[in-house]
């Protein structure tokens, strides 16, 4: 990763379509809460810790093996929305003494070898539209990204994250398993009491609650998807 700047990226392309050969062939992709309204129309959103369990994140659900996509097929993205962390790379943001800076990952499959692809600067070093795009789509995402540990905090206070198993089987037999999920419990969110809902919902946190509940609906969806 590297500090983007137009004086030492200014003639970089970048490849925005979609497909596995540009990174899309992502098993489950980090989400923030601040989407939860626009992904629980095709995704299932999940929770998981960190490989050190000092942090849990969440997920949007896009297959049961590692590295598969069946929102993909070739180079169509198949769903409505793409999560802001997948639309935005090959950038991320990154935090150091300076604070919040725009990092650009120079391995990326989205960086473009030749011609094609869209610029990130003009030759007078101004960002393009699609830099313009992916730098406040990176700015939400960041914001939703820092502002995760309160809003699971608040989850744990209320004992409404539960550890779930996701078991499959397909229409040939086969079975697929997911350990290590949590999912939100609606019948403790749903139990709880007025003032319990009234601190929710004044801290943003109701919403996306009820979101990622209704999205556990997909799941049966994102089967249909894998038996084809």
């Amino acid at each position: 990763m590297t500090v983007l700047s137009a004086d030492d990226h200014r003639d970089i392309r970048v490849l925005t379509g979609r497909g596995a050969h540009l990174g899309d062939a992502q098993m489950a992709c980090l989400i923030v809460p601040d989407e939860f309204r626009r992904l629980a129309t095709e995704f299932p959103i999940l929770f998981r810790p960190n490989a050190t369990r000092d942090r849990i994140d969440a997920y949007a659900l896009m297959g049961f093996e590692n590295g598969e996509n069946l929102f993909l097929s070739g180079d169509r993205w198949d769903a409505r929305y793409v999560p802001m962390a997948m639309d935005a790379a090959p950038l991320q943001i990154g935090h150091g003494p300076a604070g919040a800076q725009v990092h650009l990952d120079l391995a990326h499959p989205r960086i473009a070898t030749g011609v094609d692809g869209i610029r990130l600067f003009d030759d007078l070093g101004r960002p393009s539209p699609w830099l313009e795009a992916a730098i406040q789509r990176l700015g939400q995402f960041d914001a939703g990204f820092v502002a995760m540990p309160d809003f699971i905090a608040t989850l744990r206070r209320y004992d409404l994250l539960e550890p779930t198993t996701i078991e499959v089987t397909l229409n040939d037999g086969s079975t697929n398993r997911l350990v290590g999920y949590h999912a939100v419990n609606e019948e403790k969110l749903r139990a709880l009491d007025g003032p319990a809902l009234g601190e929710l919902h004044a801290a943003g946190h109701l919403m996306p609650l009820f979101m990622a509940v209704a999205s556990l609906g997909n799941i049966g969806k994102l089967v249909a998807r894998k038996n084809g």
